[in-house]
């Protein structure tokens, strides 16, 4: 089929639920908890997903926290987004969701904590240097005001 790109996945352990799209909902895929993990406010811990894949050449994961994540287990990723390129590939290469707790949890193995893409490398760029930029000036941050 044109525009399906195959990854390789193996999994931790047949406990691990199957990766699979929302119901067409995003084309975001969630990511889930590979263990029970208890987590004590301030503590930070390297979260196991139970997945590593063989991405396509030319492309990465972009790793980053679904919005009830905050709401339903208190943690937060510490790096904001993580990025998994496609060398990182061997039988060792588990993906993980860096977390700090905000306040005392638990998150339960198959727990929804996170989600990824894959995206396209950023193509190469060519920096020019100018005196002045020349497009229409929005204000500068903060200028689309508060509603």
């Amino acid at each position: 089929m044109e525009g399906i790109e195959k990854i390789r996945i193996q999994y931790l352990n047949d406990q691990v639920k199957r990766l699979e799209y929302i119901g067409g909902k995003s084309d975001w895929i969630d990511l889930r908890a590979a263990e029970e993990v208890e987590m004590k406010q301030g503590e930070y811990r390297l979260i196991p997903l139970g997945v590593a894949m063989q991405l396509p050449k030319g492309y990465e994961a972009h790793i980053v926290p679904r919005s009830s994540t905050y709401k339903n287990f208190g943690i937060i990723q510490v790096n904001h987004m993580g990025v998994v390129d496609e060398s990182y590939a061997g039988p060792n290469d588990w993906w993980y969701m860096s977390a700090y707790a905000l306040r005392d949890t638990v998150i339960h193995m198959n727990d929804r904590i996170c989600q990824f893409r894959i995206m396209k490398h950023q193509p190469t760029l060519r920096f020019e240097e100018c005196e002045r930029l020349t497009a229409p000036d929005r204000g500068g941050i903060g200028s689309t005001g508060k509603n």
